[in-house]
């Protein structure tokens, strides 16, 4: 399953649940995001050929983050960008988020451990702004 967290036509975030299935390929951003979130489900045998990415300039003005929970549980909640809170979700284990816009807070209901990934370099405070 997706799900789409939105406010005021702003997405904050995407949720693959870890039972989502399809087969071949999908991505669920749009393709102006800077992080890109996509699922590939091939079969035995599908060969993806050898490639180099080129180098490609780009600019990034907003940190975007996917994390994965490897497992426990935990509850994302979900603001505004004005900091405003619109919604809260539990995230468990084998869920994939990518935190899109907005602001976002988190609780670990049970032990939890996350993987992230996020555009770099991280540059300190001047990355967010804590509320």
């Amino acid at each position: 399953m997706i799900e789409k967290i939105e406010s005021q036509n702003l997405l904050l975030a995407i949720i693959i649940r870890a039972n989502y299935k399809k087969e071949g390929i999908s991505f669920f951003t749009p393709n102006d995001f800077s992080q890109q979130l996509g699922y590939m489900n091939r079969p035995k045998g599908y060969l993806i050929e050898p490639h180099i990415h080129n180098i490609n300039e780009r600019k990034v003005t907003l940190t975007q983050e996917v994390l994965y929970i490897k497992s426990g549980k935990i509850r994302v909640d979900f603001y505004d960008q004005q900091k405003v809170f619109v919604e809260s979700s539990l995230l468990e284990t084998g869920d994939v988020i990518l935190l899109a816009s907005g602001g976002h807070g988190f609780e670990m209901i049970d032990d939890s451990e996350i993987i992230e990934i996020k555009q770099g370099p991280y540059d300190g405070d001047r990355d967010k702004i804590r509320f």
